[in-house]
């Protein structure tokens, strides 16, 4: 079983207590208010598949209606353009080679904050295309095993052209291209999955063992998720579950 996936699944552990402090409703806001930005300023969810995979996310974060209606209504507005896209490539400790995705209105401030933490971590940041060769940007589905059978798992794989499939104690992880994201919901049908998002699957993983090492390199992605302008951050390496361990 990869760290990947496993570290995947601690995470939507952990997006329920940041959902207590309210933080992450404040970037579920910026990701929904971006994908309308970024698609020609399609509002209408079932013409975004960018806008219905973040409205969907914010619904299984219990964020109110009205939040979202807000975030779609921000980006209509005049002054919508200053909010960008960003996507930095870093390596950081023992060359664990990362991908950092989110959203800024003020890139230099961004650049600013996401040097201090690498620095803190000795990690760096690389030159674009130095990081990425090493990912697949694909699509992700997750569904918990108590939702549907392994059978059923690998004939909805089939469908999708999923080129892998993961799992865990709890959930299936289901890897397809990405341009099958918008026929999810066609294909799953009355199966819900727990989340369907944009992922970048690492094609080599780097396996980290000395417990020290690994804690490091968890406290780096922490702290880099912890800003308010990253949404997301992607990594190659593989821990030790134990490691996770009151992380």
């Amino acid at each position: 079983m990869s760290g990947h996936s496993k570290w995947a699944n601690i995470k939507r552990k952990k997006e329920v207590e940041d959902k207590k402090k309210g933080k992450i409703f404040s970037k579920l806001s910026r990701m929904i208010t971006l994908a309308v930005i970024t698609n020609s300023g399609i509002s209408d969810p079932q013409k975004n598949v960018k806008l219905r995979l973040a409205i969907e996310k914010a619904k299984q974060a219990n964020m109110p209606k009205e939040n979202i209606n807000r975030a779609i209504e921000k980006a209509t507005k005049p002054d919508n353009s200053s909010l960008k896209e960003i996507i930095y490539e870093a390596f950081g400790p023992e060359g664990v080679a990362l991908i950092i995705e989110g959203s800024s209105d003020n890139p230099n401030r961004t650049l600013s904050e996401l040097r201090n933490v690498l620095s803190n971590f000795n990690a760096k940041l690389a030159t674009p295309g130095a990081v990425s060769y090493l990912f697949k940007k694909c699509g992700l589905v997750i569904i918990k095993k108590e939702k549907v059978s392994e059978e059923k798992i690998f004939e909805l794989a089939d469908k999708l052209y999923s080129f892998d499939i993961d799992q865990d104690e709890e959930v299936f992880y289901i890897y397809f291209p990405f341009e099958n994201l918008g026929h999810v919901k066609e294909i799953f049908g009355e199966i819900t999955p727990d989340s369907v998002e944009i992922d970048y699957k690492p094609q080599t993983l780097i396996k980290v063992t000395d417990k020290q090492k690994a804690k490091t390199i968890i406290d780096l992605i922490q702290a880099l998720e912890n800003l308010d302008d990253i949404q997301k951050v992607y990594f190659n390496a593989e821990i030790t579950y134990e490691f996770y361990q009151n992380q």
